[in-house]
């Protein structure tokens, strides 16, 4: 049977809106960590199939496919194409999935998947507003389909929407909430002081480690923010930073790791995507979870560690709730919600964290999953070897 293999995983450290990333060209913030794949590795560049990244907001310095611009950007070789994906937060784990289907399919062996967003400079949501507001339109790609609105109504589709939902449906509290995000504070502070970060960063310029986790926060100062949404429960304190970042992973064949020398890291055991409610948009790795457990054949219990990207902190909390899992065992060293979520980059970013801390650790099996628009979620499944 084939195999997909990770090799290499690497990762800018994530910046603030505004922060030490934010003047950094998309294009050149992905150079730089390509380049340090293909350093890191000790793969010939030139052997590398594809590029695979993915990001959110292909405009302006994101347009033009991103991939592409990148690896030249980086000074690589002009044989190697690239081509960019856009599966909303999932981006790049979708950028994942499709380098290890190549390389499982045998039609490829080396492939680069990652992804990339500058959101300091490209704010959320900014492609939708600047392809319909020109044209008088509004509510972004949905407003003018006689199609979506026969199935879904006039319904806000919006993922500040999808997160009040979900704290209502689940019945989360703004304290649960509250002292969830204190505790991804928390454990990303202690994974910066801990060094568990170091070996899957590459600072760029005076920016070295990740701009996000807070020393001085707690529930008792997000107590005082008010809400995103009038009445709701959702503060900005319970909601993913804005941020900027890139990421990057190399997938390699049985045949690449032996004609290159490489000692794998790890496999991929098991990749899928599913799909749910789009209103709701923000519950799909409930599902995908279960979907994916059962196609690997494998009990939660196997599962050593969980990587649940923490856009919102009820999405975490509805996943934790309805699928069982252990609480320890989830976001060991912080999510989103301290570190930061620039979009297109942060689904390869947990993989390169998971993939550390299971080696850390000495874990055998890590699962990933996020929310995505739409009201999507992928599933990647790793073995550490």
């Amino acid at each position: 049977m084939a195999e997909a293999y990770l090799v290499e995983a690497l990762r800018t450290p994530i910046a603030r809106r505004g922060g030490g990333l934010s003047h950094v060209h998309p294009a050149d913030l992905a150079a730089h960590v390509l380049r340090a794949l293909m350093d890191r590795s000790g793969v010939d560049p030139a052997a590398v199939d594809d590029v695979v990244l993915g990001c959110v907001d292909t405009v302006g310095p994101q347009a033009g496919d991103i991939a592409r611009t990148a690896w030249l950007a980086a000074g690589l070789p002009e044989e190697v194409p690239g081509v960019t994906v856009d599966r909303q937060c999932g981006s790049s784990q979708q950028a994942l999935h499709f380098a290890a289907q190549a390389v499982l399919s045998g039609t490829q062996d080396l492939v680069v998947a990652g992804g990339v967003q500058n959101m300091s400079q490209i704010p959320i949501a900014y492609a939708a507003r600047r392809a319909t507001e020109p044209l008088g339109l509004d509510q972004g790609p949905y407003a003018g389909s006689r199609g979506w609105r026969a199935r879904y109504g006039d319904r806000p589709v919006s993922q500040f929407d999808g997160a009040e939902l979900i704290a209502r449906e689940w019945d989360i509290s703004r304290e649960a909430m509250e002292a969830f995000a204190a505790r991804s504070h928390r454990r990303a502070v202690r994974a910066l002081d801990e060094g568990r970060f170091a070996r899957e960063i590459v600072p760029l310029g005076d920016t070295r480690h990740d701009e996000g986790p807070r020393r001085d926060t707690g529930p008792e100062r997000m107590a005082a923010l008010p809400p995103l949404l009038e009445g709701g429960r959702l503060t900005a304190a319970v909601s993913a930073g804005i941020s900027d970042g890139a990421s990057a992973l190399l997938v390699a064949s049985e045949r690449a790791v032996r004609e290159h020398g490489l000692t794998p890291r790890a496999r991929v055991h098991h990749l899928s995507a599913r799909g749910e409610d789009p209103i709701r948009m923000l519950t799909a790795p409930i599902p995908a979870t279960r979907h994916a457990l059962s196609r690997a054949g494998m009990s939660l219990g196997e599962i050593d560690l969980f990587e649940v990207n923490e856009a919102f902190a009820p999405v975490v909390l509805a996943w934790l709730r309805d699928t069982g899992a252990d609480p320890d065992k989830v976001n060991v060293n912080g999510g989103a919600l301290a570190l930061g979520h620039p979009l297109g980059a942060t689904g390869t970013r947990l993989t390169t964290t998971l993939l550390r801390e299971l080696e850390r650790s000495g874990g055998r099996y890590g699962l990933q999953t996020m929310c995505e628009g739409g009201g999507q979620a992928n599933v990647t499944i790793v073995e550490r070897l």
